[in-house]
């Protein structure tokens, strides 16, 4: 790459849908130049190209483009704001130098942007929001500084204010420098004197912001404290040092459609992201080490095949190593789908990887062949499911390949075959989520897939003991068959499962017969007379009989299996479901909604608390039966602006009644 005067950096674009997050994406190119905007910033010119964005009208995928500012490379990610599609953002952010938060100018909305802010404090990213949309009627920065703070852990540092005309707002006043500037359409803002109606507002602000800062720094309190002020060289530099510690979040405001605030934000970025030293210390990769390479996003490029999304951490790639005992096809600069060919990249450089096959989303590469490592991006437990299977049959055989390439693309969706159902399911985090991968399927590979709600695993066992003597004779020409047994059925705890033993005495069943019979058992137990796998019971063979010539290993298999039949049918079987336990985490002011769904689920809730770290959360403990979990992700984030979740596990099967079984299977 063409050598610059810093580092290349890196810095992600995330946020709620909605929020403009791809606008600005776009705005911030168009300021390094290397993108012409449509007038008022209407449409997309590199970013949510797909078949899928399109359809949709929203990212899909993480939108990468490389671009130089004031002769700096800049990589810019655009991670979709979409919480079915979280997976993205939580790779992309592991290696970026910095992340601008987008978000809506409504502090009702503010608390959506919890989620987003939690991960990146989790992860130690320098993060900084942009309040986009500005060109709004009737902002109130105070109300929306108050709304987002309770979302974030970090203080957040008002870095301008507005100046407003009338009810728009026209331009905005640097907190630091204490110079004003004037937005102008499709140009850089003007430098204009402070409005005299703004002036009280921007000392009170300027102060907040200092007293901020000297939280982190004595020498700038003692400052304060000898009613000194300090130059706005020394706040820059407290601001740029306290950023790059992740200690305070900058807010910036504007409108990316209409570029009002990109090109401030543009220069922030340039004077106060740290450099990829820091992303490399956060990994645990030596910054003056060997070469390291870390997979962020997998791509499947039409004819370019694999492409593996990558960041140099440390050290030089050059065309021809090989990472991972692979060698890349093609080292490539990515604009969108553009890509550019290269010879090599150096520290903080986000490339393209060609057609290395054995590589996933979150493999930290070398050329010391090490074993691959993923972090902080490790996907999600699913949340929706679905049982898929191709449209026509001929099909089938390509479904599990093309399957493949959809995964890989994206890890927080997978896939398993179901062995009790039949079935081939895939899971995500949403209905959504599931949607978008069923398409991608038939617009790039033509496979029309169908799709239905998995088979709930419900099992049945036995209310009784039962004895049950039972013989199976069968006479024809030469060698009959001849088998009796004898055996004890009886429930057992629930939980304990499956259980055989023999107390044979003076050979009624010779030993040789005996696996024969237990295998007879096994068969039976796979679909007992309700229809489904049989569970905690105990089986005893305590007697029997043989014939020298007639019986065989086959003979006492039927005998087992026809006696176990007759015995579970007279012992009394009853349904059983599967019930998860259940914690479901929601913002406090949705509680009543939440727990009112989870109880029309037929769940049970045991209680719920305040969720540890998150504060102005709730986390409801409580237990629901899978057959209710299809569409629970659905109905709790209907009612909490779509940032409730819950994470779920199997705990034990109940009973269920045969009425609510054909209830249940009536739905389905």
């Amino acid at each position: 790459m063409a050598a610059t005067s810093a580092t290349p950096r890196t810095a992600l674009i995330c946020g709620p849908y909605l929020s403009g997050k791809t606008s600005l994406f776009e705005a911030l190119l168009a300021e390094c130049e290397a993108l012409h905007l449509h007038d008022g910033g209407s449409g997309f010119s590199i970013a949510d190209s797909t078949p899928e964005a399109k359809a949709h009208g929203m990212s899909t995928e993480l939108n990468v483009a490389t671009a130089d500012y004031l002769g700096e490379s800049w990589t810019f990610l655009d991670a979709p704001g979409s919480v079915d599609l979280m997976q993205d953002m939580r790779a992309a952010m592991e290696t970026a130098d910095i992340a601008v938060v987008v978000v809506e100018p409504e502090p009702d909305k503010a608390i959506i942007l919890s989620v987003y802010l939690k991960m990146l404090e989790a992860a130690g990213v320098p993060h900084l929001l942009f309040i986009n949309k500005s060109d709004k009627k009737n902002i109130s920065v105070r109300a929306m500084m108050e709304a987002l703070q309770a979302a974030s852990a970090k203080p957040l540092l008002l870095r301008e204010v507005p100046i407003h005309e009338g009810e728009d707002i026209t331009g905005f006043v640097d907190l630091v420098s204490e110079r004003a500037f004037h937005y102008e359409e499709g140009k850089h803002s003007s430098l204009i004197k402070i409005p005299e109606g703004v002036r009280d507002r921007e000392a009170e602000a300027r102060t907040e912001l200092m007293e901020s800062l000297a939280d982190f720094n004595d020498e700038l309190l003692e400052k304060l404290l000898e009613d000194a002020v300090p130059s706005s060289s020394e706040l820059y530099d407290n601001l740029t040092n306290d950023l790059k510690d992740d200690l305070v979040v900058p807010v910036f405001f504007g409108s990316a459609t209409l570029r009002h605030g990109t090109h401030r934000l543009m220069k922030a970025l340039r004077h106060e992201a740290p450099s990829v030293r820091r992303a490399a210390e956060r990994l645990g990769v030596d910054p003056e080490g060997p070469l390291a390479v870390k997979v962020i996003k997998t791509l499947q490029a039409g004819h370019a095949g694999k492409i593996s999304v990558a960041r140099v951490l440390a050290g030089n790639l050059k065309s021809g190593d090989v990472l991972n005992k692979e060698r890349p096809a093609a080292i490539n600069k990515l604009f969108g789908r553009n890509m550019e060919a290269l010879q090599g990249a150096g520290p903080g450089d986000v490339v393209g990887l060609g057609k290395m096959d054995s590589v996933e989303t979150g493999d930290l590469l070398s050329t010391e062949g090490r074993e691959p490592e993923s972090g902080i991006g490790l996907a999600p437990a699913p949340l929706f499911s679905l049982a898929i299977k191709a449209e026509s049959r001929a099909d089938d055989v390509r479904l599990p390949d093309n399957l493949k390439k959809v995964m890989e693309e994206d890890p927080s969706l997978s896939s398993e075959f179901d062995e009790m159902s039949g079935e081939q399911v895939l899971h995500g985090q949403g209905e959504l989520h599931l949607k978008l991968a069923l398409e991608k399927l038939e617009s790039r590979a033509g496979l029309k897939v169908e799709a239905s709600p998995p088979t709930v695993a419900f099992r049945e066992t036995i209310r009784k003991p039962v004895e049950q003597r039972t013989r199976h004779k069968k006479q024809s020409g030469g060698h009959g068959e001849f088998g009796e047994v004898h055996v004890k059925v009886a429930p057992q705890a629930r939980g304990e499962g499956f259980a055989f033993t023999e107390t044979i005495h003076g050979g009624t069943v010779p030993k040789q017969y005996i696996p024969a019979v237990q295998a007879g058992v096994e068969d039976t137990t796979r679909k007992g007379p309700l229809g489904f796998p049989v569970v905690d019971v105990s089986v005893n063979l305590f007697d029997g009989k043989y014939h020298s010539v007639d019986s065989s290993e086959m003979a006492f298999r039927k005998a087992g299996a026809q006696a176990m039949r007759e015995a579970l049918a007279a012992a009394g079987p009853v349904l059983l479901e599967p019930i998860n336990n259940v914690s479901v985490s929601v913002p406090e002011q949705f509680l009543a909604g939440v727990q009112k769904i989870v109880l029309g689920h037929r769940g049970q809730i045991f209680g719920f608390e305040n969720k540890e770290g998150w504060a102005g959360w709730n986390e409801v403990t409580a237990q629901v039966p899978a057959a209710e979990m299809q569409n629970l992700i659905r109905e709790i984030r209907s009612v909490t602006m779509g940032v409730g979740s819950f994470s779920a596990g199997f705990d034990h099967l109940q009973e269920i009644s045969q009425k609510e079984y054909e209830r249940i299977a009536g739905q389905g």
